[in-house]
């Protein structure tokens, strides 16, 4: 870009503007108002009227001109960022948006349709804060045939699944991280204790079990995995099984290296079994997998976390699980049957009566893992930018240099604390949308999806330039140097 003289690069705009401001009638809170209606008339030589500075002076116009550059140098950045000969054909694969309070500043193929990666999981989230609202609460419940006499159950105690996604022993819960996030002594993963169903068991007056501890996960069908997802996904521990009975993401093991569990009901009831010997009650026969009577009263039940406090863990460490099983239960209680395609169907029909550009949105999963999906930016943008529940979404993003996927990002930067967003990555993806909060403004909103990006470290280039760029926002000229001299 050319150096011009701050005067001549913005005259003809500023004209322009202040001309449109004289001829549009004046409405509340619009551009116009943004712009200083002239001067008082003083008195000039001779005793006539004259006029304080000309009429269009690029002075009367500060707040407008300040903008102006501040806009101009942001999208030259941009500009600069996504035509970096590295990135190759990944510019042409990209989009990228960017408003303020509804203003859009920076627009970039809006309505292309790319892989999203775990951006996907914003639409899930304003799907599922939506239906189900942010206090809603996921139940694991213990049953048996009979209340207990004596302290003693006879025939099994069933433990029905009610779709926890963040049902954890308090030892996976502080020992089982992503890489991204800042280490567990410091943010530890929040998650419904399952201890806590083994003290109300107890508590409850059970000593005694002799049909020993059966799973129930029949809310949800048994699909464990989409079937076009990656086999190396589950093995490098990014998702478990999926179900409505699900322990520990349903990794029989953790550490050192994850082991998925074959039957996720049947470890879930060997895990409360160990719990419940642990804190003296004798279980008789092994850990199994049935469903519960529908007339077993219920012995015991254990709340999950409120659902806005689920959808912020899905966002903040990007829980391929979570987002998983949100969507099962929005098929569950919404769409007739706890399955993907039942809860897709859900949320694509929610984000349609939130006037949402869904002809921009195809799924296969909730959580953006799958090769498949499709969304445009403006679409995460609008569903950013949609009114949510207790502001759930806004409060759950990852915050640069200091939690979830972001807490090891953006060190010793303008966007420290400032930026936050949804992070998303696959081979050849990276995505970044959310809100860089601005004093005494509105937030910047933002949504940028890349595919084709040849290396991963490109892509966090990539990432961090754009942050950088919009945590910069404003970066104006004093306002003495947006007039020519003398104006």
């Amino acid at each position: 870009m050319s150096r011009r003289p701050p005067g001549l690069l913005f005259l003809s705009t500023a004209l322009m503007a202040l001309t449109a401001v004289l001829l549009a009638p004046a409405r509340a809170g619009g551009a116009a108002d943004a712009v200083p209606r002239p001067a008082a008339a003083v008195s000039g030589p001779g005793g006539q009227a004259g006029l304080a500075a000309p009429v269009l002076s690029l002075r009367r116009v500060p707040a407008l001109l300040s903008r102006w550059s501040s806009d101009a140098r942001l999208r030259a950045d941009l500009d600069a960022a996504l035509a970096d000969p590295a990135l190759g054909g990944a510019s042409a694969h990209s989009c990228l948006l960017v408003d303020q309070d509804g203003r859009p500043i920076y627009r970039r193929r809006p309505t292309d349709q790319l892989i999203p990666a775990s951006n996907m999981k914003l639409l899930v989230a304003t799907a599922v804060l939506a239906r189900l609202g942010p206090q809603a609460q996921l139940v694991t419940e213990a049953r048996a045939a009979q209340p207990p006499v004596n302290g003693v159950v006879s025939g099994p105690l069933w433990v029905v699944g009610g779709g926890d996604p963040l049902l954890d022993t308090n030892d996976f819960a502080t020992t089982f991280t992503k890489a991204d996030l800042l280490p567990p002594s410091v943010e530890p993963r929040p998650h419904t204790a399952y201890e806590q169903l083994a003290d109300r068991i107890r508590a409850a007056g059970v000593r005694q079990i002799t049909g020993g501890v059966v799973g129930d996960d029949t809310r949800y069908d048994g699909q464990r995995f989409i079937p076009t997802w990656k086999p190396a996904y589950a093995a490098a521990g990014e998702v478990g099984p999926m179900g409505a009975l699900v322990v520990n993401d349903g990794f029989a093991q953790f550490t050192p290296r994850v082991v998925i569990a074959p039957a996720p009901a049947v470890h879930a009831a060997g895990v409360l079994t160990a719990l419940l010997q642990a804190r003296g009650v004798a279980v008789t026969g092994p850990p199994a997998q049935g469903v519960a009577p529908r007339t077993a009263p219920v012995l015991a039940s254990l709340p999950s976390l409120p659902v806005a406090q689920i959808v912020g863990t899905m966002l903040r460490e990007s829980d391929n699980n979570a987002a998983e099983d949100l969507v099962k239960e929005l098929g569950a209680r919404f769409g007739g049957q706890g399955t993907t395609a039942s809860g897709l169907s859900v949320v694509r029909a929610t984000l349609l009566s939130s006037r949402l550009p869904v002809d921009q949105y195809s799924a296969v999963d909730g959580s953006g893992l799958d090769r498949a999906d499709r969304a445009s930016c403006q679409l995460v943008l609008d569903a950013l930018q949609a009114p949510h529940p207790a502001d759930a979404i806004a409060a759950g993003l990852p915050v640069a240099a200091r939690s979830g996927t972001l807490g090891r990002r953006f060190l010793g930067t303008p966007a420290a604390g400032r930026l936050k967003a949804k992070t998303g990555s696959l081979e050849t993806v990276v995505s970044l949308s959310g809100l860089v909060d601005e004093k005494d403004a509105a937030p910047l909103a933002f949504s940028m999806i890349v595919n084709d990006v040849a290396r991963d470290a490109l892509g966090r280039a990539l990432e961090e330039r754009v942050g950088v760029a919009l945590a910069r926002w404003p970066a104006v000229a004093p306002t003495a140097d947006l007039g020519p001299a003398g104006g």
